[in-house]
């Protein structure tokens, strides 16, 4: 049987962008460490968001002339500044004092928390057995990395901790905020209005922690620049847009398996380049955070069900 070039080319492209989001996400936590080598950290995420929305406005603009027409614009500063604003800024900024991976590890948990989050103020639906077993799983394992995470980093000030809880909290609010406000014709746009208004938070964020009187042109490394340059040409518009156009053509469930890859992803580089070491806790911990994303993600799994309804589909042919 002939399989039709369209089909071959859809498969192409989806295998691309699920290679994007895996790889690209995972290897963004390992630029933003080198970008704040040399660079303030809210000001590195203020030009990175900024810079990536004037390029999306951009090109939005040769399909309509009045991009943010439909847009609420209320829920757009609302997700920007939780999602690229605090969500963003604040793993940046405790990028400082927490390794790579250990700060993966912790947003890894955002499914998570999203699953908590929308139980307790949103559609208040009880959790599945599998998925309150895979909370408490991972909320074990975050516990053990933050309890842990000055032996492990040798550095971690709680500040830079509480950062990253805050961080991931904001992401979780805002994922859910924006799942509510953004319509499918919207979502570019949306997007779009969503970095622009967390660059503008994070700009904002430089100046109350008075990053700018501490920036040094002249000691700015070339290292720092191509890092920035790769989160916003790689990781902010062409992951994004390959997540939203994924999230358009494959169930959620499958997309959203990026959270299981980041981190193994970031904990590599981390190791690679870095010369992060990578302990058997840390290793511990980092299984029990996937095993209950995973778990999460996948409660309404049914294998037995799904390899029945194949194996009934190959009998009928």
């Amino acid at each position: 049987m002939t399989v039709p070039a369209s089909s071959r080319n859809d498969l192409w492209l989806r295998l691309a962008a699920f290679a994007a989001i895996y790889v690209i996400w995972g290897t963004t936590y390992l630029a933003i460490t080198l970008a704040i080598r040399t660079l303030p950290p809210f000001m590195t995420g203020g030009v990175r968001y900024l810079l990536a929305a004037g390029l999306m406005y951009a090109w939005l603009r040769t399909r309509t002339a009045e991009p943010f027409a439909n847009l609420d614009l209320r829920s757009s500063v609302l997700c920007g500044v939780l999602l690229s604003g605090i969500g963003n800024g604040f793993v940046i900024w405790a990028q400082q004092g927490i390794p790579t991976g250990i700060a993966a590890l912790i947003i890894t948990s955002v499914p998570v928390m999203v699953v908590v989050l929308d139980w307790l103020f949103f559609s208040r639906r009880p959790p599945s057995r599998r998925a309150l077993s895979g909370i408490c799983i991972a909320f074990a394992g975050v516990v053990a990395i933050v309890l842990h995470t000055r032996s492990l980093a040798g550095k971690a000030e709680p500040l830079y901790l509480a950062s990253m809880l805050v961080a991931a909290t904001a992401w979780s609010f805002g994922t859910l905020l924006q799942s509510r406000t953004a319509v499918a014709g919207t979502v570019l746009s949306f997007t779009c209005a969503q970095m622009l208004f967390g660059g503008l938070f994070q700009l904002l964020m430089a100046c109350v922690t008075q990053e700018w009187s501490r920036l040094d042109l002249r000691g700015v490394s070339l290292e720092s620049l191509l890092a920035v340059g790769y989160l916003v040409v790689f990781g902010s518009i062409i992951a994004s847009t390959a997540y939203l156009w994924l999230l358009r053509r494959v169930p959620a469930q499958k997309v959203t398996t990026y959270a299981l890859v980041n981190p193994v992803v970031a904990l590599v580089l981390g190791a690679l380049v870095l010369k992060e070491q990578v302990t058997v806790f840390e290793m511990i911990a980092a299984a029990m955070v996937l095993t209950g994303v995973a778990l999460v993600l996948f409660q309404d799994w049914k294998p037995r069900a799904l390899w029945q309804s194949r194996l009934k589909a190959v009998r009928e042919q």
